[in-house]
């Protein structure tokens, strides 16, 4: 027998125990390396759209490019969020290795497709969006596989350990992809697709020459009707959740929109049909039967909570930086998401501290007390976010972001941990793509969630300042009007793309009439960035106030303890 297994450990029927130190330590190098890079290209076109749209030509404040910018950025996430959990139980079913290795080579083509776009303008954003999609189909073989064969290769006392090195690499990857886009933006945009080629084909050739089968297969048949209405009711439901962000009918936001009613209701009655099916047929693809360890529910719980209020804060710091606090302190548009991007390092810094430790502490006392804790420190950093001003100063704002890179590492390897200690050896690629199920569709959810509530905020309070500063300009105040009634969508989206929309709104013909000093006055690097802040911080009281909520309620989710699921053995509670 390896020294991989000593007394003392949990060894649950299909664990091997025995894949050796060498294999095990090869199987975490590969799936971290694999997690990363589905996660890094999250991100790192999150930061990189101001040059991506600048290299395709797409005008963001014109009439239906704010389409192409959401799908840019929720096409990944969405197609992952469906199809983890298919994937991990095909995993169960075919192999984890064969799966993930597909996966592997799926992302390594598409990143090549990316960077050759032959096209600009609508055609070439849906290129990029079409191979995005296709991207996330790897994104997500990768993704479902890889903590069922890190579980799989690793004893039960290193499990912890193991798993949060996956899983902080997974999350970490979403900053990290924030600066190498930041980076990589300012060089050129192709090279933000480039980047991921020779590590994607790397990662596919070693994955092919190195990983084996050594969990246990379960032989069952492909529920297809199951996977079809959770792919159908979850795909209606976030696109009606994203196009509900968009102007419609005179409204600042699309939530009346038919069209986004069927898709919220289409959406929620085809998953109750799902739900429905997944308790009749013999082979689910999604086990509900989990579900009945509270302590899986608890922890996918607290894993969606976390996702939601994580995702919506990169979303609103990108847009305070990029739109606000950069330009205001100088920084030219054209350099904001470099900068956006440096100036988040203290956030990725306090998770890569954490993360780790976390997970290995968590073998050893157990992941409750970290979980709950990470949590609690969330709530207390969007706390302090909360109260600063629009124009912040730059190391409270760095402490605060720290601690909150802290709490997110503390929390999500014992969470990871936690969820997967809950279940059978053969149910773990189902587990797995369950909890990335909720960490995708948590982020998905985040930027509908969040932005919507951003909008609604500056909605009240935006076109009146945006009125009143244009006419003290000397603008007319016909077009003044007409150009505050710009839907603030619009206005947001141009802020979050590091992009000075006042230019575009009044024109040159308007610009011309004015007094030079004026002009140039208007579409400097004080105007809109000035005027935007105090609305947006009115907006960020709302969305830190409910990110303050869901921390704490996924702390108290993380507090449930487990039971034995089924007659399953589930491991030690702690």
């Amino acid at each position: 027998m390896s020294d991989t297994y000593k007394p003392g450990d949990t060894c649950e029927p299909g664990d091997t125990c025995e894949a050796g130190d060498n294999y095990k330590w090869v199987a975490l190098s590969n799936t971290t390396l694999g997690s990363l890079l589905a996660t890094v290209n999250s991100s790192i076109v999150l930061i990189s759209l101001p040059a991506i749209f600048k290299g395709i030509e797409i005008d963001p404040l014109a009439p239906g490019n704010v389409s192409y910018l959401l799908w840019m950025l929720i096409g990944y996430m969405l197609v992952t969020a469906v199809l983890v959990v298919t994937l991990g139980r095909l995993g169960d079913m075919y192999g984890r290795v064969r799966i993930y290795n597909a996966g592997f080579a799926i992302f390594a083509a598409t990143s090549v497709f990316l960077a050759i776009d032959p096209f600009t303008g609508g055609s070439g954003a849906l290129w990029l969006i079409g191979w995005r999609i296709v991207q996330a189909i790897g994104g997500a073989m990768l993704m479902a596989n890889s903590a069922a064969i890190i579980t799989d290769a690793f004893p039960a006392r290193q499990r912890g350990m193991a798993l949060g090195v996956n899983i902080v690499s997974m999350l970490a990857g979403q900053f990290i992809g924030l600066i190498v886009g930041g980076v990589l933006a300012e060089w050129h945009w192709r090279s933000v697709f480039w980047v991921s080629v020779p590590l994607s084909v790397v990662g596919t050739v070693w994955a092919y020459r190195s990983l084996r089968e050594t969990g246990q297969r379960r032989a069952a048949r492909i529920d297809w009707w199951g996977n079809a209405t959770f792919a159908l009711g979850l795909t209606a439901l976030l696109a009606g959740i994203t196009y509900g962000i968009q102007p419609y009918g005179g409204h600042s936001q699309g939530w009346t929109n038919p069209w986004v009613l069927a898709g919220l209701i289409g959406g929620a009655l085809i998953l109750a049909v799902f739900v429905v099916i997944e308790t009749r047929v013999p082979e689910p693809m999604f086990p509900l039967a989990l579900f009945r360890d509270v302590a899986f529910t608890g922890g996918n719980l607290a894993n969606l909570l976390a996702s939601v209020a994580r995702g919506g804060l990169q979303f609103m710091l990108i847009i305070w930086l990029q739109g606000i606090w950069l330009p205001l302190h100088g920084y030219s548009y054209e350099s904001t998401p470099l900068w956006a991007g440096i100036y988040l390092v203290p956030m990725t810094i306090g998770f890569l501290a954490a993360g780790p430790i976390a997970g290995a502490l968590s073998d050893r006392y157990g992941p409750r007390p970290f979980a709950v804790g990470g949590m609690l420190v969330m709530a207390l950093s969007f706390a302090g976010l909360l109260l600063l001003p629009g124009d912040f100063s730059y190391p409270l704002f760095a402490a605060l972001i720290f601690v909150n890179g802290l709490g997110g590492g503390l929390f999500a390897a014992p969470n990871t941990a936690q969820l997967m200690s809950t279940v059978p050896a053969d149910m773990r690629g189902a587990a797995s793509g369950m909890r990335a199920t909720f960490l995708n569709a948590g982020q998905v959810l985040s930027i509908g969630v969040f932005f919507s509530l951003l909008v609604a905020g500056l909605a009240d309070s935006l076109p009146a300042g945006l009125a009143s500063g244009l006419t003290a300009q000397g603008v007319p105040a016909d077009v003044a009007s007409s150009t505050a009634a710009t839907p603030p969508v619009g206005t947001l989206f141009a802020a979050f793309l590091g992009y000075n929309p006042i230019g575009s709104l009044l024109g040159d013909d308007v610009l011309a009439s004015l007094p030079a000093a004026s002009a140039a006055r208007l579409t400097g690097l004080d105007f809109f960035p000035g005027l935007l802040a105090d609305p947006f911080h009115d907006g960020l009281v709302i969305v830190f106030g409910m990110a303050i909520a869901m921390s704490v309620l996924g702390g108290l989710a993380s507090l449930i303890r487990k039971k034995h699921l089924m007659g399953w053995r589930t491991g030690v509670d702690r």
